[in-house]
């Protein structure tokens, strides 16, 4: 079985946990007799491409002159650059980082040209590019033979309609998150419509957790019988790191590891720091990631006075990320909506205990974490101190999550997904 699957980022050039996703379930297929031609807007030279077989659409050859790929780009106007946001920026973040006008996605193309250009990144004209990314689809389509259509969030539903109705194959959009996890109620309109259309125009859907597939049902208005759940994995390491970086450390650290965005929860953390500091004053605490909130955290930080008990790390990935958990004795996500959670099982997997909220899809799967609302600030400071004041209670916690997540694999999302594609082939 081949599959042509979309997808904006993978390892190593990630912004979180969708390249993270990516790989974990592509690898896992490519075990279990599937051929992945997997689609990046741009590669940057590094990607592995022993184990991968990558299409960089930056790399695809189009035809402008074609009158089809004309009528192609005309059905791709719905997209305006007009809406353009960048992902996880608050509306008031993103006006000060650019000026947005009112002009076609169609317009400024190179007729003289056989490439287009994609940044690969998450711009100001993130909007243009996706609607490229699509349109670029179709060649690709085109030009490969596959029997199902994989798409990775909203970035690439545009890209995998217009592989669908080019090739005629059926469509598998994968949701990582919605719009409503991200933005709350206050939702980007442009980025709803396009999740929507993706949802109406699959002939499968998968959701990453029973939440997930809610939010889809009630906010959305599709069809439960459309969608199939299919959790995340994590990729099995160890917790050596553990026992090597927790050597001669004095204070206790509490980590959060993620975007510094509304979705997330920041600032549940910091307030939460507080009250823990005022009964284990020596504790410190780490914020690792990066997001439109990071300043308005460190502002907070400095206003609570304990910016000298607080760190933060900007972005981390690879080995400084397992050696922040190395050195975590509690690790916390505290996020509002959580369709899933990846970086709890990483942490439980190195021997951190871990304190998720039940707004998680993660949640589901991972029984031996304690969990509290996000709003509930007395609850997770409770949580925090219990876990640094009891080291039995950690260490069951530890031990008995470390347990669960051996079982947690990969290789089993990838059996589901594979049964997905064989039900609408």
């Amino acid at each position: 079985m081949r599959v042509l699957m979309f997808g904006w980022e993978f390892p190593p050039h990630i912004s979180g946990g969708l390249g993270t996703a990516c790989f974990g379930l592509t690898s896992s297929l490519i075990q279990h007799d599937v051929d992945v031609l997997f689609v990046v807007p741009r590669l940057f030279g590094d990607e592995d491409k022993e184990l991968f077989r990558f299409i960089s659409a930056r790399e695809t050859e189009i035809d402008f002159k074609n009158p089809y790929n004309y009528e192609v780009l005309k059905r791709l106007n719905y997209i305006q650059v007009s809406s353009a946001i960048i992902p996880y920026m608050s509306p008031e973040e993103f006006s000060r980082h650019s000026t947005v006008t009112d002009r076609n996605t169609i317009s400024g193309y190179d007729f003289y040209s056989k490439h287009i250009d994609f940044t690969g990144q998450y711009g100001k004209d993130l909007m243009k590019e996706v609607a490229q990314y699509a349109f670029v689809a179709s060649s690709i389509a085109k030009e490969n033979s596959f029997e199902v259509i994989h798409a990775h969030d909203w970035l690439t539903y545009p890209a995998g309609i217009v592989a669908k109705e080019v090739s005629e194959k059926p469509l598998v959009i994968h949701v990582h998150a919605t719009e409503f996890d991200r933005s709350g109620e206050n939702i980007n309109h442009a980025v709803f419509d396009i999740e929507q259309r993706g949802m109406q125009e699959a002939d499968a859907i998968i959701a990453v957790s029973s939440y997930t597939k809610q939010i889809i049902i009630d906010k959305y208005r599709i069809a439960e019988g459309k969608i199939k759940v299919v959790h995340n994995g994590v990729l099995q390491t160890g917790n050596e790191l553990k026992k090597e970086f927790q050597q001669g450390k004095k204070n206790k650290i509490v980590t959060f590891l993620g975007r510094v965005t509304f979705q997330k929860g920041p600032d549940y953390f910091v307030e939460a720091a507080k009250k823990v500091l005022s009964y284990y004053p020596d504790t410190r605490f780490v914020m690792a990631g990066k997001g439109d909130m990071l300043t308005r955290m460190i502002k907070r930080v400095a206003e609570l006075r304990m910016s000298s008990r607080f760190h933060f790390t900007g972005f981390l990935r690879g080995a400084d990320t397992d050696r922040l958990f190395g050195l975590s004795d509690v690790y916390v996500m505290p996020s509002v909506s959580e369709p899933f959670g990846i970086s709890p099982l990483e942490a439980v997997q190195t021997g951190v205990p871990v304190i998720i909220s039940k707004q998680s899809g993660v949640s589901e799967v991972l029984k031996n974490a304690l969990k509290v609302d996000f709003w509930d600030t007395e609850a997770l400071a409770d949580a925090i101190c219990g876990l640094l004041n009891y080291k039995a209670l950690a260490e069951t916690f530890s031990r008995e999550g470390a347990k669960e997540v051996e079982n947690l694999k990969w290789s089993n999302a990838a059996v589901l997904t594979k049964n997905i594609y064989n039900s609408i082939i």
